[in-house]
């Protein structure tokens, strides 16, 4: 699937979605079109595969599938807090010395129905979008929005109109915040994003699925604070902040 996604562009649902153009349920059917089309998905697999030199398994004709019900549980599965990120952020908040930034792909100007990209807090649910939907998303209780209150600045793609890779993505986070790039460390899980960053002239943590505690320990070292003592070894999870 995330290879549909990338090869799709920036003229794909997601991306869209992602830059503020769709709204939920428009969204669904579109994502839902893009991921069913066998045509171009069996050829960027196939590309895919023969750049990676691993073999290429059976690949369906025909597919139908329900982009709102993907979305769901893609959703529903990333609605936990990563424990030592979480500790990271009220360490670094606590010490005054540095901004946090969140430079997101997200999808929250239609969710919460806000045209401000100023940061949410528990005191603004999510408006727009009924309660029976927000409990299918897993978002019934808001966390998905009460995050934002853990930064200093939250760069939302889908209500600035720009998303990762875009240097003006970027660029402008720094400008808000009245920072050089050179100045940021630039944390994220894909590799395209953290080129971007470094093209800047940004330092770059790169922050693997289950990896975000050797990420921790690398911007510890960075900054000069403790950032990972007083861990809880048996409260570690698999999702991301």
């Amino acid at each position: 699937m995330s290879r549909c996604l990338v090869s799709r562009g920036p003229g794909g649902a997601w991306e869209r979605f992602e830059r503020g153009e769709l709204s939920l349920f428009p969204f669904y059917d579109e994502f839902g079109r893009d991921l069913s089309d066998t045509e171009n998905g069996n050829k960027w697999y196939t590309d895919y595969c023969a750049r990676k030199k691993i073999d290429l398994p059976a690949l369906p004709v025909m597919l139908d599938i329900d982009g709102r019900e993907v979305f769901g549980r893609m959703m529903r599965q990333s609605t936990a807090y990563d424990c030592h990120i979480l500790r990271a952020i009220h360490r670094i908040r606590a010490s005054g010395r540095w901004l946090i930034i969140a430079l997101t792909n997200n999808y929250s100007k239609h969710i919460t129905g806000s045209s401000s990209s100023m940061p949410l807090t528990a005191a603004q649910p999510p408006i727009g979008v009924p309660d029976s939907e927000l409990r299918f998303l897993g978002w019934e209780d808001g966390a998905k929005f009460h995050l934002r209150a853990l930064f200093d600045d939250f760069c939302d793609s889908s209500k600035l109109g720009m998303r990762k890779p875009d240097p003006e993505f970027y660029l402008l986070a720094c400008q808000r915040n009245d920072i050089r790039p050179g100045e940021a460390v630039f944390l994220d899980d894909i590799g395209m994003n953290l080129k971007a960053a470094r093209v800047l002239g940004m330092e770059t943590i790169h922050v693997p699925i289950g990896g975000t505690l050797d990420a921790v320990k690398q911007l510890e070292g960075k900054l000069g604070i403790d950032l990972t003592s007083d861990l809880d070894h048996d409260n570690t999870t698999s999702a991301k902040l």
